[in-house]
């Protein structure tokens, strides 16, 4: 599959679309995704909840690991809060391949503003089938 294909294929992550995540670029071993917080994405707080920010280096994450051409799913990932973001602020997540096995890989995702601050770093590793 070509970059359209592994965009179009993402689009079946329900969770990820209604959230308002959209992948803009996957090749294999690294995708880009992009954010815009609204106000459903605010905490108590009103800054952007860490679930929304988890989300969008998850997808991020899985499209770089399928896109090597076999089903991966995570089985663990851990994220660390940098900074805040907030309404209307427009974020991307980069993921990027470290290793490549037969049945596990590990990717960092880093979610910037558009301004290139860094604001979460996320690792995962994915079991690949």
């Amino acid at each position: 599959m070509g970059n359209t294909d592994y965009i179009e294929f993402f689009k079946q992550d329900r969770f990820a679309v209604s959230s308002g995540i959209r992948l803009t670029e996957v090749k294999p071993g690294y995708a880009k995704a992009e954010l815009t917080i609204a106000e459903n994405h605010l905490n108590a707080g009103n800054v952007a909840q860490g679930g929304a920010l988890f989300t969008l280096a998850d997808l991020a994450m899985a499209a770089a690991a399928n896109a090597n051409g076999r089903l991966a799913f995570s089985i663990q990932s851990d994220i660390r809060f940098l900074q805040s973001a907030f309404l209307g602020e427009k974020l991307y997540a980069e993921a990027q391949e470290i290793l490549l096995r037969k049945t596990v890989c590990h990717y960092r995702v880093e979610i910037k503003k558009e301004s290139g601050e860094l604001i979460a770093v996320c690792d995962g590793i994915c079991y690949r089938k």
